[in-house]
């Protein structure tokens, strides 16, 4: 009873007073001709009967909104359980239409993460926590009580950039000195860094000695209330003694590295919401690129004879013209065998290039500057394909050939071919 569903006696539609034994906790698959009965015994028998059964478990008032089921024709049918059914009829092909989704077992799941799960730092592996302004203090004055230390606003993070006008407004919201890549230095007119590199900047908001007294609760507190504000509910402890730094946030923060995110709603973790889908798939988990071969399916034929299966032989077009322009820049003809042009030159002629060169003519004695300002064939059927895909245009014999030149990939495999 417990390893298997017995159905004695199925009548309904087509079933001939059947009964049949099906094992739990296993994939089963019916088959058999049209009109045999399959989807009668699945959905008309079975799931009808564990529906009836589950709504039958709730309140008078609760059954009184979702009406009553009939009791299909079977005469008894035992080891049932709650069930939930697909439908087989699906009325969409929507890669972001699944299982979960039509279930709704997916927004379940996400409300579940959302709300009930603890967030891991990806950096330390540390578990990330979130603090109000009040637990702020209380740690600050038990974890520093008698310690000077300085309470920082982090606002650049690990950004190139010389930074002037920033220290120019940090300098007109009254603050007098800064942290750049952990050294506290004066703000003084003009100060600006290195542009080149990355760099950390934090505003000192306050330099105090740590105690319990209530002048200095009432002071720290203004000072957690502005470093927050400047910080984006993020500041900084710096003990002066030990140069040791230590993170608070209001939302979720790594303790040691001080990363910090918002805190989670159901839609970070929706493929089909903006804020949870993946920036590459867009959601869809599959990825398409070009596939080189097929843009040349023949590299021993040149250029001019249709070595580019999109733009077939030679003719008198702008095209032609820019790749005459770089195989001048990179030294071959385009009658020379595909196989035997530069790689630099193939890799624009795929992925395109942007230059300006010049070439100096010893018999007129003069130098001419030429561009070459080329999308790249790979790049192009890219471009068009996403367009196409994502403004649903009707398929044609446009939009099938250039479908024929993109294929799927996993997301591993994603990229430029070599």
């Amino acid at each position: 009873m417990e390893d298997s569903i017995e159905v004695l006696g199925a009548r309904v539609h087509n079933l001939k007073n059947i009964d049949v034994s099906i094992p739990r906790e296993k994939l089963v698959v019916i088959t058999g001709l049209s009109g045999s009965g399959k989807s009668s015994l699945a959905f008309d028998t079975i799931y009808a009967e564990g529906q009836r059964r589950y709504i039958e478990t709730f309140s008078a008032y609760a059954r009184q909104f979702l009406g009553s089921l009939e009791r299909p024709d079977v005469d008894k049918i035992e080891g049932l359980s709650p069930v939930i059914a697909i439908e087989q009829k699906t009325t969409s092909r929507s890669p972001r239409s699944t299982v979960g989704t039509i279930t709704e077992i997916y927004d379940f799941l996400r409300l579940l993460f959302a709300r009930a799960s603890d967030a891991y730092s990806y950096q330390t592996g540390e578990k990330m926590v979130s603090y109000s302004d009040e637990q702020i203090k209380e740690l600050i004055i038990q974890d520093f009580d008698q310690r000077k230390v300085s309470i920082l606003a982090p606002v650049v993070r690990s950004r190139k950039g010389h930074y002037r006008e920033l220290f120019e407004q940090i300098a007109k919201q009254g603050f007098l000195k800064v942290r750049v890549d952990g050294e506290i230095m004066d703000i003084v007119k003009g100060m600006r860094i290195d542009r080149y590199k990355t760099h950390d900047i934090e505003i000192v908001i306050d330099r105090l000695k740590i105690s319990e007294e209530s002048d200095m609760n009432n002071r720290l507190t203004e000072t957690i209330l502005t470093a927050m504000y400047h910080g984006d509910d993020v500041l900084m402890v710096l003990d002066q003694e030990t140069e040791e730094v230590r993170y608070f946030s209001r939302s979720l923060m790594c303790p040691t590295s001080g990363i910090s995110y918002p805190n989670p709603e159901p839609n970070n973790f929706s493929f089909n919401s903006p804020k949870g889908m993946c920036p590459n798939c867009k959601g869809l988990g599959e990825l398409h690129q070009v596939n080189l071969d097929k843009i040349i399916p023949n590299q021993s034929l040149s250029i001019k004879q249709g070595a580019l299966a999109p733009h077939g032989p030679h003719k008198s077009n702008w095209v032609f013209k820019q790749l005459e322009l770089i195989a001048q820049k990179y030294d071959f003809n385009l009658s020379d065998p595909f196989k035997s042009i530069p790689k630099e030159a193939k890799e624009v002629i795929f992925h395109g290039g942007h230059e300006s060169f010049e070439v100096e003519s010893k018999t007129l004695g003069i130098t001419r500057n030429y561009k070459i300002d080329f999308e790249g064939v790979a790049t192009f059927l890219q471009n068009t394909f996403e367009a196409n895909e994502s403004k649903s245009y009707a398929v044609g014999p446009k939009s099938t050939w250039i479908k024929s030149h993109v294929e799927n990939v996993g997301e591993a495999d994603f990229g430029r071919n070599p």
